[in-house]
């Protein structure tokens, strides 16, 4: 289906979870705005197959996460599915496996992904914001995990990726009272990347994801596997995977293209091979 703008929009998860392609950036969207983009499981198969989608399209240089509306990117697991899907711990441990995939997704792509935050950013869905490269918030987000008002927990990886942004010191803060913080704070404590006035917010991703999106897609990708490596545990680095992708940057033709456009003065055009 076609939107007002006349993009071409694929539907995913009965339209829960919308997704289009514009100028080298994929967008996913999480769409169940009178739940505050609260994410279902299905919606987490959704994700699953817009990123492989978006993964095997070389036209696509980055992907921008959203929420639906304005008044959250996603507020959490849908709490409607608790008694149904989470209500003990045997639960649990089903709802991790049919969540897997999609964070396994989210979690493993290699392209650069922008979690783009408008209003309630909250539990799960701050785990998904900490799982995107860079987070982009506008000044009306509200950041917080709720589990100590639910009596849940968050498994280690949510909990490592909240450590790594802010130290265990805000982590704990964050975990322990359950309260929320805004934007001013959640860039304070180093949840977010930048902040920018609501009005300027949609120039403003867009504007950062043509950015990435400009530049070499080889170099995009060994600078994230970098990264990846800097943060993880020892045992688990890929150091093989980092070197290769290091020497195919220097091997190509978007190296020479770099260079030719430097000394031609003139931007470069780079196709990623």
């Amino acid at each position: 289906m076609r939107d007002g703008l006349g993009r071409e929009v694929r539907a995913f998860a009965a339209g829960k979870m919308l997704a289009w392609a514009e100028a080298g950036v994929g967008h996913a969207v999480f769409n169940q705005p009178d739940k505050h983009n609260a994410i279902s499981l299905d919606m987490w198969d959704g994700l699953a197959a817009i990123l492989d989608e978006f993964a095997a399209d070389p036209g696509i240089r980055a992907v921008v996460l959203e929420g639906a509306g304005e008044r959250a990117f996603v507020s959490g697991a849908d709490i409607g599915q608790f008694d149904a899907e989470r209500g003990d711990a045997e639960a649990q441990r089903h709802y991790e496996r049919r969540t897997r995939a999609g964070r396994a997704r989210l979690a493993g792509f290699e392209k650069p992904v922008i979690a783009a935050i408008r209003g309630y950013c909250l539990g799960g869905g701050l785990g998904i914001a900490l799982a995107a490269d860079l987070r982009l918030a506008a000044a009306d987000a509200v950041f917080g995990i709720p589990a100590a008002r639910l009596g849940l927990a968050y498994g280690y990886d949510m909990t490592r990726a909240l450590v790594a942004a802010v130290g265990p010191a805000e982590a704990r803060m964050l975990l322990f009272t359950g309260e929320r913080v805004g934007a001013a704070e959640a860039l304070r404590m180093g949840l977010v990347n930048r902040v920018v006035p609501v009005a300027e917010f949609a120039a403003a991703a867009a504007a950062l994801a043509a950015q990435i999106a400009q530049n070499a897609p080889l170099s995009i990708r060994a600078a994230k596997l970098a990264v990846a490596a800097a943060t993880a545990d020892p045992g688990v680095r890929d150091m093989a995977g980092l070197e290769a992708a290091i020497a195919a940057c220097f091997d190509s033709a978007d190296y020479r293209e770099g260079r030719s456009a430097f000394r031609e003065k003139r931007p470069p055009r780079f196709t990623g091979a």
